[in-house]
């Protein structure tokens, strides 16, 4: 009998985001579309519809993928063009899956994908081993500062479960992610199709003696993922009722950035400088004595100071950089190329601003991983160096710091439409 969890314990389940990423027919769609099947987290009716479309295309087995690949053009093509997002829990933890592209056109939506994920699982097929995309991907999760990463080395059932094949891609990517900034990485040869170490312990492969990806899903430890130490508090809305009951009330809602804010704690008012103290942190679910990392929570403070959306509240003896100049590593979303000293409108945090691309310092070639310092036309897909100066200070960490005090979008002012997203160096 399957375990059924209060609304309390439920909400106390942690989340943990991963991405999808790995080269087209690597299988992607197909393994999310088993881990849903195997730990039972599809209705009867959506197996039953894509069962039916299996036979009717005259396929062998029941295509899991097609649970995934949402829009009519990704059917149609058997490929993933947009990311698609899948929710699904189990008794121990809540998910929140994006799968992501694999053709080399869809970079950006690999970047939107994982830029919030806390764990990236990167598919290779074991009869092709590491290809191009396979550093592109793992490339990208580097740069983005993803904590934790599973290399699912896929379709094992077609090189005959065997061990040699997974030991020399283990060890060729050994090699490879020594030149990046990855610290947990774990391996799990799996047969998507099959189902062979995805939710259960695959019986043709007893030399593996790991654990599953499931497992590894589970029980991933993600509760240090966040930064605990660097309070960030930018507001997002200033809350007033106006009425009877709350008539003095004056509170700063937004998301914690970083830290733990608890009621008495000393804090400063960025750009303002000034200094007091919280009086009361309000949640959706009654008074908080403390909020951390991603919590959504309205402040109240003790001195009536003037705050707005974009300020930030912090610890006096722990401040963000305040600086107009950013040096960025952006990607490039746009067909349109980079203008240099082009104007975009720059959104950080809950800051909006305008900003001017100063320089391009270089491009990146994410195969060998080397700059491209001659070469500075920043296309579609492309990962850069540049330098911008917006039109007011900016407070702000390095990304490696802090995911969401690090980050920026870019703007096109004209068409409204989003360009780039950068971390900031």
């Amino acid at each position: 009998m399957d375990q059924v969890l209060s609304l309390e314990e439920y909400k106390k389940m942690d989340l943990l985001r991963f991405t999808t990423a790995g080269s087209v027919d690597d299988g992607k769609s197909t393994l999310i579309g088993r881990l849903l099947y195997d730990s039972k987290s599809i209705f009867e009716d959506q197996y039953e519809a894509i069962k039916e479309t299996s036979e009717r295309r005259g396929e062998e087995e029941v295509n899991l993928a097609l649970l995934t690949d949402g829009l009519k053009s990704e059917r149609e093509q058997g490929i993933t063009i947009d990311v698609a997002y899948r929710y699904f829990s189990t008794p121990k933890r809540k998910f929140i899956i994006a799968d992501t592209p694999g053709h080399i056109q869809y970079t950006r939506n690999m970047v939107t994908g994982a830029s919030t994920a806390n764990l990236a699982l990167i598919l290779i097929d074991a009869r092709n081993g590491i290809v191009e995309q396979t550093r592109r991907h793992s490339f990208i999760a580097s740069l983005l500062q993803i904590p934790h990463i599973v290399i699912c080395i896929n379709k094992m059932d077609l090189v005959d479960y065997s061990e040699q094949v997974y030991e020399k891609i283990k060890d060729e990517f050994s090699g490879f992610a020594s030149k990046l900034d990855v610290n947990d990485i774990h391996f799990v040869p799996v047969s998507a199709l099959k189902g062979d170490n995805i939710v259960e312990e695959s019986t043709n492969m007893d030399w593996y003696k790991g654990s599953t990806l499931m497992y590894i899903l589970e029980n991933v430890h993600i509760g240090s993922d966040h930064n605990l130490i660097d309070c960030r508090f930018p507001v997002q809305y200033v809350v007033r009722p106006y009425s009877d009951e709350h008539h003095d009330y004056r509170g700063y809602a937004g998301r914690v950035a970083g830290g733990v804010f608890k009621k008495g704690d000393k804090v400063m008012l960025l750009p303002s400088g000034f200094t007091t103290k919280i009086a009361k942190i309000d949640s959706y679910d009654g008074e908080l004595e403390e909020a951390y990392p991603p919590m959504s929570c309205t402040m109240l403070l003790e001195d009536d100071y003037d705050l707005s959306r974009g300020d930030m509240i912090v610890r006096e003896n722990n401040v963000p950089d305040t600086e107009q100049d950013l040096e960025v590593m952006l990607c490039w979303f746009n067909e349109r190329p980079l203008r240099l000293r082009g104007k975009y409108a720059i959104k950080h945090t809950t800051q909006d601003a305008r900003c001017i691309i100063k320089e391009v310092r270089y491009k990146m070639d994410i195969n060998s991983l080397h700059r491209n310092e001659k070469d500075k036309t920043v296309g579609m897909n492309d990962i850069a160096r540049v330098v911008l100066r917006a039109t007011k200070p900016l407070f702000f960490d390095s990304y490696r710091r802090n995911r969401i005090s690090g980050s920026i979008i870019l703007v096109d002012e004209g068409t409204n439409e989003t360009v780039g997203a950068g971390m900031i160096i």
